[in-house]
C-alpha cells in the first residue's frame, strides 16, 4: 500500500492542476448524487452522503455545487441516474486492480474498461476473484509533523485502528462506518486534517522490483484513473521508493 499512496501523492502533484481540479469535482459531485440517491439528503440520517459531503468541501466544491447534486440525488432537481459497480482484474506481474465505476451507459463504459485492461497488458477476472484481497476501510491523512503520542490518543480513542507513518504523512486508518467520529475527534484535538475518505486497502501486497514491471503497472493504474467513469482504481502493487522517484521524474 505504500508504494501505491506515494504514487498517487507524486502523480497528483505532477498533474495538470487545472484538468485533474477540473475531474476530480465531477467525481465528488457524482458521488454525492449517488449517495443522496441511495440514502436520502439527511447528512445526519445517511452516513455515506456526509463522507461524499465533506469529501468535497475538503476538495473546495462550492456548497451551492453540492447542494444542487444533493437535490439532483433526491429527486428535487432532474437529474441523470448514474450506475455504481466494479471492475476487478489484473495488471502486469500480478498485481491486483479494483476499479469503481458510475455511469449512464454500463454497456460503454464496460467496454472502454476492458479495451484499456487489454491494450495495457492486464486483464479482466471474474468477479470476487480480486475483490478479496482488499478491504474497505476509513483512511485519515495527517501532517507528518503533527506528534505521533498526541495523534495516537485522539485516534485511538475515537475507533481508529491503525496510524502508520507513510514518510510525509500519518495514515491513520478505521472502520468506514468510523470514520466520521475519528475525523471529528482529531479535529476537536486541534490535528489538522489533510485527506479522509473510505477505500479499498490491499489485504496482501505484491512487490514490482523491475522499471520495466512497475511501468507497466503504473500505466494501466493511470489509463483507468483518467477514464470519466472512473471514481476510483485501488491495487496492491509495492513499488520500491526509487523507482517510484525514477518514474515520476519521466512523467
Amino acid at each position: 500500500m505504500s508504494g501505491h499512496s506515494k504514487w498517487a501523492t507524486i502523480k497528483h502533484r505532477k498533474g495538470a492542476a487545472d484538468k485533474r481540479r477540473g475531474k476530480l469535482f465531477a467525481r465528488l459531485i457524482r458521488q454525492v448524487e449517488v449517495a443522496a440517491r441511495a440514502g436520502g439528503g439527511d447528512l445526519d440520517a445517511n452516513p455515506t452522503l456526509r463522507t461524499m459531503y465533506q469529501k468535497a468541501r475538503d476538495n473546495s466544491v462550492p456548497l451551492e455545487t453540492i447542494e444542487r447534486a444533493i437535490k439532483r440525488g433526491t429527486g428535487e432537481l432532474e437529474g441523470v441516474a448514474y450506475e455504481l459497480f466494479n471492475y476487478e482484474g489484473y495488471a502486469p506481474a500480478g498485481v491486483a486492480v479494483y476499479v469503481e465505476v458510475l455511469t449512464d451507459n454500463r454497456n460503454r463504459t464496460s467496454s472502454e474498461i476492458r479495451a484499456l485492461f487489454k491494450i495495457n497488458g492486464g486483464s479482466l477476472a471474474e468477479p470476487g476473484s480480486v475483490a478479496w484481497q482488499f478491504r474497505r476501510s476509513g483512511l485519515i491523512s495527517v501532517a507528518r509533523s503533527v506528534d505521533e503520542e498526541e495523534l495516537m490518543l485522539a485516534a485511538l480513542d475515537a475507533g481508529a485502528e491503525d496510524i502508520v507513518d507513510e514518510g510525509e504523512v500519518w495514515r491513520v486508518t478505521c472502520g468506514p462506518s468510523d470514520l466520521p467520529d475519528v475525523r471529528g475527534a482529531l479535529e476537536a484535538a486541534g490535528i489538522g486534517i489533510e485527506a479522509a475518505e473510505t477505500t479499498m486497502l490491499p489485504t496482501q501486497v505484491v512487490p514490482v522490483a523491475s522499471t520495466e514491471a512497475a511501468r507497466a503497472v503504473l500505466r494501466l493504474v493511470g489509463e483507468l484513473d483518467d477514464h470519466d467513469d472512473v471514481q476510483d482504481v485501488h491495487s496492491n502493487f509495492d513499488i520500491p521508493d526509487e523507482i517510484l522517484q525514477a518514474l515520476a521524474a519521466s512523467v
